[in-house]
């Protein structure tokens, strides 16, 4: 008898996750965004950084004092792309992103030697580099050497480089994507067509609706995890670390949180527009603070304790320690802990403040 009832209970669960898994099946937009955009981006993104070529430096001399020696000295340089412009075009493709360093001759009192002055912008990532290689040359080219020699090595070792880096930021940013825009646009797509009120009518538990929404995830999680270490292994020989039952958790831990965010975000929208500016809105500072393409590092240290609240941060961070440094799931405790929040209170306030219609 009470096994009876327990099939019952659950017997309407089942169902709908059945239903939601043909239902995606039956979606060509679904297997794009879930399997081949996340593969497309991992695989064009792991070509453009695979093996870096040596940067080149794109400066402009400004047409004066010693113009012609300064390009003279960098034009033999394979490493510097050099032109003479005056000084208005100069600043005008500067502004462009044309050029990262304008040199310029400078004038000097009677009786010294003239100089050169450099202007660039710091906070250009390529600026810094433009300014210390001219600088050298330049250096140099007028008699003056460093007393200590020195030589780059570059490190292009599994997990040392940019792609071993970046690959889990976009595992982390897909389980992020496909469980909030898969649960949040279905959700509000069933409510304009009317479905949900029908179910309205039905024996359905509310809380088996939505778990069934947010368990057909961890089922397409298993292919996004699969596909994008499967590429990241396969093409470009990235080093797992840690245990592969490890990263699976992890992923199933993401997709339950973010997939909590999502139902939270969509339990009470009605139409397509406003879910796509609410989903954004919850995205969009994830996308820029959590760590995916560069490290949140770069931020002032005060943020970085309230960035690491973000689950998207938690996530990131854990697959990174797994995969690259293998880390067991022991060490994840206070990131485990930061998704079981987020996705435990979000499906909680969903199911309270959820609308059928």
């Amino acid at each position: 008898m009470r096994t009876e009832l327990h099939n019952g209970r659950w017997a309407g669960y089942r169902q709908l996750l059945w239903a939601r898994l043909l239902e995606l099946s039956r979606e060509p937009e679904v297997i794009f965004w879930v399997i081949a955009f996340p593969l497309i981006l991992t695989i064009g993104l792991g070509i453009a950084f695979r093996r870096p070529a040596r940067p080149q430096v794109r400066v402009a001399v400004v047409r004066g004092p010693r113009s012609a020696w300064i390009a003279a000295q960098l034009a033999r340089r394979g490493d510097v792309r050099v032109r003479v412009l005056t000084a208005r075009q100069a600043a005008r493709r500067f502004r462009m992103g044309d050029y990262d360093l304008i040199v310029a001759g400078a004038s000097a009192p009677s009786g010294a030697s003239p100089g050169l002055r450099y202007n660039y912008d710091p906070s250009r990532p390529t600026a810094a580099l433009a300014r210390a290689r001219v600088g050298a040359i330049l250096e140099q080219a007028a008699g003056r050497h460093n007393p200590l020699p020195a030589r780059n090595q570059t490190l292009r070792a599994p997990g040392t480089r940019y792609i071993d880096f970046l690959i889990p930021g976009l595992l982390g940013m897909n389980l992020m994507n496909s469980g909030m825009w898969g649960i949040g646009f279905a959700l509000v797509e069933m409510r304009q067509r009317k479905l949900l009120k029908r179910l309205i009518a039905t024996p359905m538990h509310r809380g088996d609706f939505l778990l069934a929404l947010g368990s057909s995830r961890l089922i397409l999680m298993l292919f996004e995890v699969g596909l994008l270490l499967g590429a990241g292994v396969w093409l470009f020989h990235m080093p797992i670390a840690g245990s592969l039952a490890v990263v699976v958790i992890l992923g199933a831990a993401g997709a339950i949180s973010f997939g909590g965010l999502g139902l939270l975000t969509a339990c009470r929208a009605v139409k397509i527009e406003s879910i796509s500016g609410l989903l954004n809105a919850v995205m969009m500072p994830m996308w820029v603070l959590s760590g995916v393409f560069f490290s949140y590092r770069r931020f002032p240290r005060p943020l970085w304790p309230w960035i690491r609240l973000l689950p998207l941060t938690a996530v990131n961070d854990a697959l990174r320690s797994v995969i690259l440094q293998g880390q067991p799931l022991s060490a994840q405790g206070m990131r485990l802990l930061v998704l079981a929040l987020w996705g435990g209170l979000s499906f909680v306030l969903a199911l309270k403040w959820f609308r059928w219609q």
